[in-house]
Formats: C-alpha cells, sequence, structure tokens
C-alpha cells in the first residue's frame, strides 16, 4: 500500500542477523485515519538486505503488535506481501504494509524464518519500533 499523504517517513528500527539486515521506516496515514473511530492507520516499510555470503531465502513472518492500552495481536503466516524471496549475498528486498491501531500510538517486533541454500534455518530479528501518530506523545 502507498501512502498517499502521510506524514514524514523516518528509519525507526535497525537489527541484524546472520548477515540478514532488517531496516524498518514508518509513517503515520492520516487519510486512511480516523481518531474519533480509534482508527490510526500506520505504514511501514521494510528492507531486508543480505549482508552475508550464503543465500537465504524468507519462509514465512511472526509479528507481536501492542497498542497504547496494552493490547497484544500476534500475527504470523508465510512469506511476505504474498512472496517468499530469495536473496543471495548482496541483494535487498524491499516491500510496504501497514497496521490498524486503535490508539494513536504503539509498537511492532517480530522475526523473519529465514532458510539458507544449505538448508540452515535461522530467524531474523525486526527490533522493536514505535508507531505514532504525530505530538501524540505530548
Amino acid at each position: 500500500m502507498r501512502a498517499p499523504r502521510a506524514w514524514q517517513s523516518r528509519t525507526v528500527s535497525n537489527a541484524i542477523t546472520n548477515g540478514v539486515r532488517v531496516t524498518v521506516s514508518t509513517v503515520y496515514v492520516p487519510s486512511h485515519s480516523d481518531p474519533g473511530q480509534h482508527r490510526y492507520l500506520f505504514a511501514y516499510t521494510i528492507r531486508i538486505a543480505n549482508e552475508g555470503s550464503r543465500t537465504v531465502q524468507l519462509k514465512s513472518r511472526h509479528w507481536v503488535i501492542t497498542d497504547a492500552a496494552g493490547k497484544v495481536e500476534e500475527v504470523r503466516g508465510p512469506g511476505v506481501v504474498g512472496k517468499q524471496p530469495v536473496l543471495k549475498p548482496g541483494e535487498h528486498f524491499e516491500y510496504t504494509s501497514s497496521c490498524m491501531l486503535e490508539t494513536p500510538r504503539g509498537n511492532m517486533r517480530g522475526e523473519y524464518q529465514m532458510v539458507s541454500a544449505e538448508g540452515d534455518r535461522f530467524d531474523a530479528d525486526i527490533a522493536t519500533f514505535q508507531l505514532s501518530m504525530p505530538h501524540s506523545l505530548n
């Protein structure tokens, strides 16, 4: 999803696991939010870069989404945006998705389940990142 008329994006998370770097940037999307109905849409762009020496494939994802009221939602599923990208050393994959919260701020964290060309499995960390409507902390 493209984030029309969104607040400026900012990088909020960066983690590296076994040569796989996951970087996240987020934006609040006011044009698709309705604070009066407790609906706050955040778009996030993820860049998964293979900085290691082995080819890897993203097989599945696991997200833990927490809003400001403490409500926790877990999401698991195959791939990302319908894909299970294969990344050779030096390659990257980028996608944008979104998350609807009932509060003007919250956070997300998780991991991608990866497998190397040799069959080794590991979880690539997605460091916790904040989702916040501008000025919601004031």
